[in-house]
């Protein structure tokens, strides 16, 4: 048995073709063929069935499961292997919400990719209880999130803190406050997030704690869709500092300052503990972890 055949088995199994996996592969069908009944010859067993469309057999599917997981040992190893050269590279996948994916990682990512042009990255929008999940399994490499909860299973470190402010358009009746109590949220139509949302989340405990009924009309999943809905004047909202830096300096929506909302909330990196971080990984949570808060939160 050789990594070659198990790679054959695989493209068969996704292809159910020997013609299109060997085109794939660069191979001639009797190529693939034989590579096919070398693997059954060894094991004793059928594989695949070949009638048209081509699919495993029941023990191609128990061999197919194993040579997967030993096709990632192979590829780990490589990766490992390239880890010597000390060249950082590979492949990372992050998970963040859409506020820091628009407001943030545009100048982070700018810089790194200058200065690592063979680590390559792709992003995943999510709410910041998904990321936790979806690091734990594997599904994302690094998340990027408010540090909600403590899991022995994940290491979080924290990069800046984040405030929720109250926002209204220039020409909400609020726009003319300097200050507000929370008494305010009683009657103001609001604009929230979603629940699964850390800012919802907050902001249903202070509603619990205050006694307050808010007047919920519009509940939106991204911060995005909120500032459009607030910039329309169609109700006041409750979002993240950050998410709004550019639309104070425009002065397309106003803060009302409201002592009850400034609460700082981490917001971190998150990786998994115990697993293999590869060179970019590694330099990536690196340099995160060595820039300064301003590179975050800055206003420019």
């Amino acid at each position: 048995m050789n990594i070659s055949q198990l790679e054959t088995l695989l493209t068969i199994s996704k292809t159910m073709s020997f013609r299109k996996a060997g085109e794939l592969l660069n191979l001639t069908q009797p190529a693939v063929s034989a590579q096919i009944k070398s693997l059954e010859d060894e094991f004793k067993t059928v594989l695949v069935d070949r009638n048209q469309p081509v699919t495993l057999t029941d023990r191609g599917d128990v061999f197919l499961e194993h040579a997967e997981r030993i096709l990632s040992i192979v590829e780990e190893l490589k990766q490992r292997l390239s880890d010597l050269n000390q060249t950082p590279q590979g492949h990372i996948t992050l998970g963040t919400t859409t506020s820091i994916a628009i407001q943030m990682l545009p100048r982070v990512l700018s810089y790194f990719q200058d200065q690592f042009p063979l680590i390559k990255t792709s992003i995943q929008s999510m709410p910041s209880s998904q990321i936790y999940n979806n690091v734990e399994n594997g599904t994302i490499d690094v998340g990027i999130g408010y540090l909600i909860e403590r899991n022995p299973n994940l290491i979080t470190s924290v990069l800046y803190y984040d405030t929720f402010q109250l926002v209204v358009s220039p020409h909400h009746p609020l726009a003319k406050q300097n200050i507000a109590t929370i008494e305010v949220l009683r009657d103001v139509p609001l604009i929230l997030l979603s629940p699964d949302t850390v800012g919802r989340r907050f902001m249903d405990d202070l509603f619990k704690k205050y006694k307050i009924a808010p007047n919920v009309v519009m509940e939106l999943s991204s911060s995005e869709e909120i500032k459009r809905m607030v910039e329309l004047n169609l109700g006041a909202a409750i979002i993240s500092k950050l998410a709004v830096s550019s639309e104070l300096r425009s002065g397309s929506l106003k803060v009302i300052p409201i002592c009850e909302l400034e609460v700082t909330h981490p917001v971190g990196v998150i990786y998994k503990s115990g697993r293999y971080i590869n060179s970019a990984m590694q330099q990536f949570i690196s340099d995160l972890k060595g820039m300064p808060e301003t590179q975050f939160i800055s206003s420019e």
